[in-house]
């Protein structure tokens, strides 16, 4: 199956000049602040917002709270079914490629790749899959195969030759916690991702995310008033520099002050049993023009639009992979 796949990846810049591509989901984060009059304003912002956060965690060495800037690079990775074939490719996965400059040393030094994740697929098995799958229901469940197809992709593109020509480590996505989730402080500290939380149990995510071939673990860094959610391949706390972090944590934290003020800009900490939700009301708007209705609407559309053109024209090899993937 694998040899049936072949991805290209595009690479664009992330700038207050970004304009998202066509095939660019409207609900990603960072396409959402390059639209509308406060465009180049929201993407200023948020990316100095990024470099303050990241020189406030890389304190050392640092008196003045200046020498790093971050650099952002939006991943598209294209796939084309039927390698060497003639096929319309899709726009499977978008991910952002983190890059740390030291002003004073004059180094420009490879970050993470991963951070944010975005995919068609994703909204297509969220906002029509189950929402379809549940009508009529007294109670939620899952189909069977929910996330096989997407794992495939996902697992496939990380294990793929362009993959592995262009990266150099697994990557790393960094989400929000979830609200219907109740998370407890552990005794463990790291000195870049800060105090661990544990969950009370998996969220649909987790789930999601593991068919990816992914784990997840949650810390709330320094300076921070809630965890993040970190989804990894590997060892989390050695495979990655404090720098590879901070980049992470600097870029993804930025994002959910933007989109989830309630939780990730709130004006006091998470403490020892921490519950989020989006109904606090004791929390802190930044200055950046953001549209959460507007973006969960588009979710739907998106994915009706995944099964229009990528779905429903290549259902028959697509169930047969969902069928007989032993990835």
């Amino acid at each position: 199956m694998n040899n049936d796949l072949a991805f290209n990846l595009k690479r664009i810049r992330f700038d207050e000049n970004y304009n998202p591509s066509k095939n660019t989901r409207a609900t990603t984060n960072f396409a959402n602040l390059a639209r509308g009059e406060k465009r180049q304003e929201n993407l200023r912002n948020a990316l100095v917002m990024i470099d303050n956060r990241f020189n406030a965690l890389a304190h050392w060495d640092n008196p003045k709270g200046d020498r790093y800037s971050v650099e952002l690079e939006i991943i598209s990775a294209e796939l084309t079914l039927r390698a060497g074939s003639n096929d319309e490719s899709f726009p499977a996965i978008e991910i952002l490629k983190t890059y740390i400059v030291d002003h004073q040393t004059g180094q420009r030094i490879e970050g993470i790749v991963g951070n944010n994740f975005s995919s068609y697929v994703r909204d297509y098995d969220f906002s029509v899959v189950l929402a379809e799958h549940n009508k009529g229901q007294t109670e939620f469940n899952m189909p069977d195969d929910f996330g096989q197809l997407h794992g495939i992709i996902f697992k496939s593109f990380v294990n793929s030759a362009v993959y592995k020509e262009n990266f150099s480590k697994s990557p790393v996505i960094c989400l929000s916690v979830s609200s219907k989730n109740t998370y407890v402080r552990t005794g463990n500290q790291h000195p870049v991702l800060g105090i661990e939380y544990q969950q009370d149990e998996p969220s649909l995510t987790d789930f999601y995310f593991g068919k990816m071939g992914l784990k997840v673990r949650f810390f709330m860094p320094q300076g921070s008033v809630a965890p993040l959610a970190f989804y990894f391949h590997g060892d989390l706390l050695s495979d990655y520099t404090n720098l590879e972090l901070i980049s992470t944590i600097s870029t993804m934290e930025t994002f959910q002050k933007i989109y989830r003020p309630e939780i990730y800009n709130a004006n006091s900490a998470a403490g020892h049993c921490y519950q989020p939700t989006l109904q606090h009301q004791d929390y802190s708007l930044t200055r950046i023009v953001y549209d959460r209705e507007e973006r969960s609407r588009l979710a739907v559309e998106q994915g009706r639009f995944t099964e229009a053109h990528f779905i429903k024209p290549n259902q028959t090899i697509l169930a047969q992979w969902s069928a007989e993937s032993v990835l």
